[in-house]
């Protein structure tokens, strides 16, 4: 059975994937949870930031840990090895009954909350930091600032395809078959970090580095 602080925590999870951050209140997700006293959500958490630092410290470690088990395990040293690691592991959280969280992750990163994934515990962050070097350490066909953009898409690809099939499963309609679904992304992926980069893309990416425009950051 599990607490009132795990019920709430799940329930803001699957609330503010279906309907944003800012469309949910504490008190919704209160009467979500179940939980009897309506300040409950306040008490175990105080605010609606906290809370989401709550969800991503209940599901990131094992999600961590995954991928870091399947790095291990596979040997992988190449892109789409290393691509397959990221998207596999990603894709299963998904694939677990009463899962919302990809869903959420995709929210808050289209409602401009990227600051929140920012908050990650330091081990987790110098992991991702050398898995990233990892990934580019194969693309010296890019300029760096191109590189940090196409993985940066490569990452929110990965995310937006598993929150896709996460809702479309809660909702009871049909996806591809897992296998099928998760190396086309991976062929996609490869496919698009090793494209050569055309004239198009490298004028405005030259203008942009002659001006000192920052590029966003990836996780």
């Amino acid at each position: 059975m599990r607490s009132t602080k795990a019920e709430i925590v799940l329930a803001a999870e699957r609330l503010f994937a279906l309907h944003g951050i800012d469309g949910v209140s504490l008190r919704q997700i209160g009467v979500e949870a179940g939980a009897g006293n309506n300040s409950a959500v306040q008490y175990h958490f105080g605010s609606k930031d906290r809370l989401i630092d709550a969800i991503i410290e209940y599901r990131l470690p094992a999600l961590h840990a995954r991928r870091t088990q399947l790095l291990e395990r596979r040997r992988a040293g190449d892109l789409r090895g290393l691509l397959m690691c990221q998207a596999l592991a990603i894709l299963e959280q998904g694939e677990q009954p009463g899962s919302h969280y990809l869903g959420f992750i995709a929210t808050l990163r289209q409602q401009g909350h990227q600051e929140l994934l920012d908050r990650l515990p330091e081990e987790v962050r110098a992991s991702l930091h050398d898995f990233h070097h990892r990934l580019g350490a194969h693309l010296p066909h890019l300029p760096e600032h191109l590189r940090a953009h196409r993985l940066a898409r490569a990452m929110t690809l990965i995310v937006q395809t598993a929150a896709d099939r996460e809702r479309a499963r809660a909702m009871g309609r049909a996806v591809p078959p897992f296998a099928l679904e998760l190396a086309d992304l991976v062929d996609s992926l490869v496919g698009s970090l090793l494209a050569t980069p055309s004239p198009e893309s490298l004028t405005p990416l030259a203008e942009d580095e002659a001006t000192g425009v920052a590029w966003p950051p990836f996780i």
